[in-house]
């Protein structure tokens, strides 16, 4: 094997992994929106925001819904 065909072949591995390790932080939840949504709504129940929060900090706001 050719030098270059190595360097190819680690350099296009490399790539693959930052691919693969991206797909579950990043594309996954972007694509899933609907399944995060049940989930956030469960694991937020019964929780008051403004006894969790500490003073001065923005209350949670919804992740999903789009900015104005």
């Amino acid at each position: 094997m050719s030098k270059n065909k190595r360097v190819a072949l680690i350099f296009g591995g490399f790539i693959t992994a930052v691919a693969a390790a991206f797909y579950p932080i990043f594309f996954h939840p972007l694509t899933h929106k609907e399944e995060y949504k049940v989930v956030q709504k469960i694991n937020r129940a019964g929780i008051s925001q403004a006894d969790v929060q500490p003073v001065g900090v923005k209350v949670w706001s919804d992740p999903f819904k789009p900015k104005s």
